[in-house]
């Protein structure tokens, strides 16, 4: 006889940490938040609710549900991406959002990422089950239709531009490649092949950049110029977000206290407010919480669980432990300033109710397990 569905407390009570901490640390930078925005903290805590429900959602239907409709999520969120370039409204000089009267802002980059995990595993599920030796011709043209499904979503989020999220595409993407069985020449092949694309694009932008303008265009000079800038260290966001970690200390300058302003306080350097709240014993214990709940993720990737489940696993693995590692390292000045949000703590309703929906995901791979093992 199976066992009721359950929930699984090692995913949520994180969350829920996750949610107390990311309220407060936004209540906090509104100090130097745009008044136009309104009471942010109060959004992010709606939008915590609102996840809850969508949560509660996706573990009545299942994943077999999402899996079955993958592609119907995957054509609406590429139609969405188009409909960006032609009709949604330019914000900071990008097309990244659609502007809901009453509502806020939404972001289709962020389901997209949903929807290239469930199509992805999908995918490779299928050609693994179909397959058994697959020859160097058949993984071939399989990596070419994986690839041609990422590619789409990928050159529209370009266009918006929004880098960051076409980086965390193809993150996901060779996680979840990795993942699938090939062989491995086909990551020496691929690496080879954009090592030689980024070095003669480097090249050119050092060595030429006149040249680089007139091929490439000034948007993705600057792009490139923002992002090659971190290794001077200057820079008003980086050099006030250093400041207000090192003038923190161990214990900080204490809740809702944020003496040194510096821009996108909420979003991109909200790990700056926290760690200048809480000092290094503050910073320490969310680090804690975050390596907790990914290694939950990890242990429950490695037991026995069905092939689809598992590349959705690689799939949000990848793209959690990037962005954890690229926002945290660009806010200490450790790597360059992409842009990139820290996962379930910054300030966005579509990015938040992104992670919860794969929240919801992962509790039900988990209760999926549980009842394989009490039948």
């Amino acid at each position: 006889m199976r066992k009721k569905n359950k929930i699984d407390l090692t995913i949520v009570i994180p969350v829920i940490l996750f949610a107390i901490i990311s309220i407060s640390t936004i209540y906090s930078a509104m100090t130097y938040s745009s008044s136009d925005l309104g009471n942010i903290a109060l959004k992010q805590g709606i939008w915590y609710l609102v996840g809850v429900v969508v949560i509660i959602i996706l573990f009545k239907l299942k994943n077999d549900y999402l899996y079955r409709n993958a592609w119907v999520f995957y054509i609406i969120c590429n139609i969405l991406l188009l409909s960006l370039l032609l009709f949604a409204p330019e914000i900071n000089n990008s097309k990244c959002w659609f502007v809901i009267p009453y509502v806020g802002s939404f972001q289709p980059s962020e389901f997209t990422k949903i929807s290239l995990m469930l199509l992805l595993s999908v995918v490779i599920s299928n050609f693994r089950e179909t397959t058994d030796h697959p020859s160097v011709k058949e993984e071939f043209i399989f990596i070419l239709k994986t690839l041609i499904i990422v590619l789409i979503p990928s050159i529209l989020t370009f266009l918006e531009p929004d880098t960051g999220s076409v980086m965390i595409y193809f993150i996901i993407y060779f996680c979840m490649m990795f993942t699938s069985g090939i062989r491995l020449r086909w990551f020496v092949i691929g690496g080879s092949i954009v090592g030689v694309i980024l070095s003669l694009v480097l090249g050119c932008y050092f060595l030429n950049e006149d040249l680089f303008v007139n091929i490439f265009g000034t948007d993705l000079y600057y792009r490139f110029d923002r992002i090659l800038d971190w290794q001077n260290g200057s820079g008003l966001q980086l050099e006030n977000a250093l400041a207000a970690i090192g003038s923190a200390g161990v214990f900080g300058h204490g809740f809702n206290n944020t003496p040194i302003y510096f821009p996108e306080s909420s979003t991109d350097f909200i790990f700056a407010v926290f760690a200048s709240n809480f000092g290094l014993f503050g910073a320490i214990i969310l680090i804690a919480i975050i390596i907790f709940f990914d290694t939950r993720l990890i242990n429950m990737a490695t037991k026995k669980i069905a092939p689809r489940d598992k590349f959705v696993l690689a799939g949000i693995l990848g793209m959690l432990i990037f962005q954890q590692v690229q926002n945290i390292g660009m806010t200490v000045g450790l790597l360059p300033i992409t842009g990139i949000t820290l996962p379930f703590i910054s300030y966005g309703g579509s990015s938040l109710l992104s992670y919860l929906i794969l929240v919801g995901i992962v509790l039900n791979i988990s209760n999926q397990k549980e009842r394989s093992y009490n039948i």
